[in-house]
């Protein structure tokens, strides 16, 4: 992968790290997406299609972080920290991993079936990763932005919750309703794999309220 261009004007003070984040965003959207079409098809070829994008993706942004870091090492910052700013370059490609994860474990897996919640937990992951790209794009003017940035990590923080709620009230009805034990333990894994990539959300909003908190000061 060819980096791009703007990588090498972070840190000026027009803020040229956002582009960074904004494009590790879009890798979010573009593999959560993936994710979610993996939960509406049964098809093992589609499976392993779909997660030979996911992990394009996942490629992709790690590219993107080691460049980052280069970077962000030959910086200076005013009231942003260095360590804030790799925290939620971090978390971001943590987020990636997660869902690359997840796509890993259906076709690892291969279910029988994929049940709605799995698809549910999908499609919060998805609009985590929304939301993600949405603050992204908010963070180029902190102080300006700063309650639009506060709803959006909100609204991560709810979605994480939902997923939460979601993830236990699954994994209660296949122990209760399967009664193929390997079945079972495969649902009950991919399902721990999916909720896990709802947690990784939920740790990058941490990261911005901790950084916008610092910088408003």
């Amino acid at each position: 992968m060819r980096v791009p261009a703007f990588l090498r004007r972070i840190g000026s003070k027009n803020h040229h790290f956002m582009p960074v984040f904004a494009q590790q965003a879009t890798y979010l959207i573009h593999a959560s997406a993936a994710l979610c079409e993996m939960t509406e098809t049964l098809d093992p070829v589609k499976w392993r299609k779909l997660e030979r994008e996911i992990k394009a993706c996942e490629v992709q942004g790690d590219a993107l972080l080691t460049e980052f870091h280069e970077q962000l090492f030959e910086v200076i910052l005013g009231k942003l920290k260095k360590s804030d700013l790799q925290a939620i370059a971090m978390n971001i490609d943590e987020f990636l991993d997660a869902i690359n994860d997840s796509a890993k474990s259906i076709t690892l897996y291969m279910p029988k079936r994929i049940d709605s919640q799995i698809a549910d937990l999908a499609q919060y992951a998805h609009s985590e990763a929304d939301a993600i790209k949405k603050l992204m794009l908010l963070m180029g003017d902190v102080k300006k932005n700063y309650a639009q940035i506060a709803v959006q990590c909100e609204r991560i923080t709810e979605l994480e919750h939902a997923a939460d709620d979601a993830f236990a009230e699954y994994i209660g009805y296949i122990f209760t309703h399967e009664t193929d034990a390997i079945e079972l333990m495969k649902y009950k894994n991919i399902a721990e794999t999916f909720e896990e990539a709802t947690d990784s959300a939920k740790r990058l909003s941490d990261s911005v309220r901790k950084m916008i908190m610092r910088y408003t000061d």
